[in-house]
């Protein structure tokens, strides 16, 4: 395969001409040429021999066998030495990709769930080292599993050793922050930048009282904007990168990605140049570690994504989260309709054939009830009166209702509100182990079941929420905490229930069937050619708004995949869909001409 050199070469111009275009300053660009020659000599033989064989298979995280999970460290195992003892765990499930949630150097307690970041070249000490990262990454190696981490290019905490120099009056850190002396410019800014938390922490800017200088702070006052427009930012964020990929990172998850350049009289979101910043990134890690993948965090409408995957021949992120999906689906199952669902699939499908996505029904934040309003109205939907019913569904207040969960973010001024909850208590089986009916329960495992077996049909590869696996409920301890009960999204942060996980080995119980579910279509997602990288995937008319049916097709096989989101029996119809089938769920032969569906019932229907 290709040299460092020759793949420095083959990217230098463009590198070259992007960085100049952007910052003009040509002892910066031969700072970052030998910020990239030094990491390169850091790789390790063993990340070098990584970089070969993906650069010889590019396409290696579109297999089927992918499979991903996202947790806490210290929620599942203490700590990064008793994460990697708890790799045989993660090996059963069948886990190829294990995103952990932010675990540099952070200030306690406020960092945002670690969204604060200290110091980007060090493990925060509560978690471990740099040299336990890089163990766990060595036997997740082993175990043919890819490490993801997070990334925080937007921001740092105001704790960082850049922003107590700021404060300090250094003139070369305030620099490298958004800062102004008067209220002006930040006032009118903020007319046109939308508020992340209006009501928690709104406005984009704060008075920082040591410099006397208003400071951009887009999420929470602890949270600095950096400023991009200084090249020492972009070269020295790049060195961070860089040194996280040769600790065997695989997987940078750049955070709040559409964020990144600021500009007067704009949204500042999604700006040319956050594409020119992404761009930049990609052609250096094609060129120091091409075994690293970059996924953006890009919490946009469907038309909007497709420009942070760049184009075929100059390509920006290899992936990105599928959250708009997380939002329809749970509306889906709320209201029993798949409308807005494959309407906003259809959305994803006509993006270009590069564009891939992580896809995934519950995170470590909330479900923002982001639907699309036009499409909504067309079908009969109250944009507002919908988004209400949903939250108040999904905390159990609404008539009815099967969910437990809690609304996090309101807003009484607009009546906007999101959702925090485990799939398992907005599934209902909280609700109905807590009643003692097995047959709520039974209906709640249902409904788990075919929520995450639509995840796994849909194109791109699934990610699950540490704890799914066995049907972890909310927990309430949080708000006996006063550092933590302002914030709803602690509900589903909680410790990973180890005596529960031992509850998947016992016949009849919630994490047995939920556990023996999900490694079913786990299995059928790594054997079946149709979840195969070069398979083609579309949505189906059902001719039925409770049923949603996607096809995947592989060559000759063509897999039909249905899903009941109704609580109620369904007959779906799929025009074009003659042939003999067989359900590779229950082995049963069924025919897609109609097919009868009981209530949240999900098949997979392999032509024979």
């Amino acid at each position: 395969m290709a040299s460092y050199k020759e793949r420095l070469k083959a990217r230098w111009d463009e590198l070259e001409w992007l960085y100049m275009e952007l910052y003009g300053e040509r002892e910066m660009l031969t700072a970052l040429k030998e910020i990239m020659a030094e990491a390169y000599a850091a790789r390790s033989q063993a990340l070098r021999r990584l970089d070969s064989r993906r650069e010889r298979e590019p396409d290696w995280f579109l297999s089927g066998k992918m499979l991903g999970m996202t947790m806490y460290t210290d929620l599942f195992a203490g700590d990064l030495a008793g994460l990697e003892g708890k790799l045989r765990y993660l090996s059963e499930q069948g886990v190829t990709y294990l995103h952990l949630m932010p675990l540099l150097k952070m200030p306690h307690p406020d960092n945002d769930g670690g969204y604060a970041v200290e110091d980007f070249g060090q493990v925060d000490p509560a978690l471990g080292t740099n040299e336990d990262l890089a163990r766990l990454t060595a036997a997740m190696r082993r175990r043919g599993m890819s490490l993801c981490l997070d990334f925080v290019l937007n921001h740092t905490a105001d704790t960082h050793p850049w922003a107590l120099r700021a404060k300090a009056g250094q003139q070369e850190y305030v620099d490298r922050y958004i800062c102004f002396d008067t209220p002006d410019i930040p006032r009118q800014m903020e007319q046109t930048i939308p508020d992340v938390f209006p009501q928690t922490a709104p406005g984009s800017f704060i008075w920082v009282e040591e410099m006397k200088k208003y400071v951009c702070s887009s999420f929470h006052p602890y949270q600095w904007d950096l400023n991009y427009r200084n090249p020492a930012v972009f070269n020295d964020m790049a060195a961070a990168m860089l040194r996280l990929a040769d600790l065997g990172v695989e997987i940078l998850r750049i955070d709040a990605t559409p964020y990144l350049w600021k500009q007067m009289g704009t949204t500042c979101r999604n700006l040319p140049q956050v594409h020119t910043i992404m761009r930049m990134i990609r052609l250096i890690t094609e060129t120091v570690c091409p075994g690293v993948l970059l996924k953006g965090e890009v919490v946009m409408a469907p038309r909007e994504l497709a420009a942070y995957f760049g184009t075929r021949e100059k390509p920006e992120c290899h992936l990105l989260y599928n959250s708009s999906t997380m939002c329809t689906q749970w509306s889906a199952l709320a209201s029993g309709d798949v409308r807005q669902l494959k309407h906003q699939l259809d959305d994803l499908h006509s993006l270009p054939e590069h564009c891939h996505f992580v896809n995934y029904l519950r995170c470590h934040d909330d479900i923002g009830w982001g639907l699309n309003e036009e499409f909504g109205r067309s079908i009969g939907q109250d944009p507002f009166l919908h988004k209400k019913y949903l939250y108040e569904f999904y905390e159990g207040s609404f008539p009815g209702s099967w969910a437990r969960g809690e609304r996090y973010n309101y807003d009484p001024a607009t009546g906007d509100a999101r959702t925090c909850g485990t799939t398992a208590s907005l599934c209902g089986i909280e609700k109905g182990l807590a009643e003692n009916d097995p047959a709520q329960v039974d209906m709640g495992i249902r409904r788990d079941l075919m929520m995450h077996a639509a995840v796994m049909c849909m194109a791109g590869f699934p990610m699950l929420s540490s704890g799914d696996e066995i049907g972890q409920l909310n927990g309430y301890g949080y708000h006996d905490d006063p550092t933590r009960r302002e914030d709803s999204r602690n509900l589903h942060r909680t410790a990973f229930d180890w005596e529960s996980a031992a509850l998947r080995k016992k016949r009849g119980t919630v994490q047995r069937r939920l556990w023996d579910g999900l490694r079913q279509l786990e299995k059928i997602r790594a054997q079946e050619p149709c979840f195969g990288p070069d398979a083609w995937v579309s949505t189906w008319d059902a001719h039925n708004d409770h049923v949603l049916a996607l096809v995947r097709r592989e060559g000759t096989g063509t897999l039909a995949c249905l899903f009941n989101f109704s609580a109620a029996p369904e007959t779906a119809y799929l025009d074009g869909m003659e042939g003999a089938y067989a359900d590779l769920i229950t082995g049963a032969e069924a025919s897609c001409a109609s097919c009868q569906l009981q209530p949240y019932q999900y098949m997979l229907l392999r032509s024979r």
